[in-house]
């Protein structure tokens, strides 16, 4: 049981979802991460007990929490760009996380707990803050009534950026990956069409062909491949918008890449890391107001005693997201 210091709460945790960096980080361990550590960032829980000061928080209160703790006072803060703040902290690297049935909210963090209602199923608000990081994405792309969006990686990031992108408006949203099952999923998310990535390159003409020889006007990298970020340049549009959401091994971050794309057809290339607050909020309003399929891309729910099973479930490709329960109830 934690024991809290002046000015933190305890959370008793309902519901903690799993995340990709979760597993690569149980796995292979990460650079900002100092073990031991309790791993997961994807929370919703119940205060148990606060010594904060904050009397708009009470014991009972269920909440959700931007987990970045950021200095308030760098050029990217005072800019409203948190996420890249020069001295920021984080649930679940560098302080305990949710995989557990009770954690501490540092005190620096306690005014970023969130109040939700007690009706959202745990699970489902608990999708907050990774679709937070999606929408950071939206800022950049611009997605609207005139495009056709492309995504790379038909895991549950990809599935959120297509349900966003629907929810922006686009005209077509087209769904790549290299997993034939993954892509048959997808197709519960009113995706209008999915196309199976191929060593032959068979792909971009499907792409070519399925936005008239125009190519899109917005592609996503949601997935850790740097051929999909070289198929990206390729396949886009004139005047494109590519967003690489997903970062590449930092044993392997580079990808081969040919720019004359990018000067030849104007191509806007940007890159998307976490979430700043807002984006977190308008997250967590959109699941409330049940325009977010939430329940349909959490596929799998077990309890804290099977989180290894968990890793096998989304290695396999078997489940789509899986939330970890830590209490005997699922």
């Amino acid at each position: 049981m934690p024991v809290l210091e002046s000015g933190e709460v305890l959370l008793a945790i309902e519901a903690c979802s799993i995340c990709g960096t979760d597993m690569r980080t149980f796995y292979h361990g990460h650079r900002s991460i100092v073990a031991p550590r309790i791993l997961g960032h994807e929370f919703v829980g119940r205060i148990v007990e606060t010594r904060s000061a904050d009397s708009s928080l009470k014991v009972g209160d269920r909440v959700v929490m931007y987990i970045v703790m950021a200095c308030g006072q760098c050029r990217y803060c005072r800019a409203g760009r948190a996420n890249l703040c020069d001295t920021r902290t984080t649930m679940s690297y560098q302080h305990d996380g949710g995989f557990a049935q009770f954690m501490r909210v540092p005190a620096g963090g306690v005014r970023q707990l969130y109040k939700v209602r007690s009706d959202l199923p745990s699970a489902e608000i608990s999708l907050a803050e990774p679709l937070g990081c999606v929408i950071n994405a939206y800022s950049r792309t611009r997605v609207g009534l005139k495009d056709t969006v492309v995504v790379f990686g038909a895991g549950p990031i990809g599935i959120m950026h297509a349900v966003v992108a629907r929810a922006q408006g686009a005209q077509r949203v087209v769904m790549l990956d290299v997993n034939a099952a993954r892509l048959e999923g997808a197709k519960r998310f009113e995706i209008d069409d999915t196309v199976l990535v191929s060593s032959d390159g068979a792909h971009l003409e499907a792409v070519r062909a399925l936005t008239e020889g125009e190519g899109p006007s917005v592609v996503i990298v949601a997935v850790s491949a740097a051929s999909a970020c070289a198929d990206a340049l390729v396949m886009a549009g004139k005047g494109a918008r590519i967003n690489f959401f997903a970062g590449l091994s930092k044993t392997s971050p580079s990808a081969n890449l040919d720019l004359n794309q990018v000067h030849y057809k104007e191509l806007e290339i940007s890159g998307s890391f976490s979430e700043n607050s807002f984006d977190f909020q308008a997250a967590k309003a959109l699941i409330e107001s049940g325009r977010f399929p939430a329940g349909k891309i959490v596929t799998h729910r077990l309890p804290l005693s099977e989180i290894n099973r968990a890793w096998g479930l989304m290695s396999s490709g078997e489940a789509l997201k899986v939330t970890i329960i830590p209490t005997e109830a699922i």
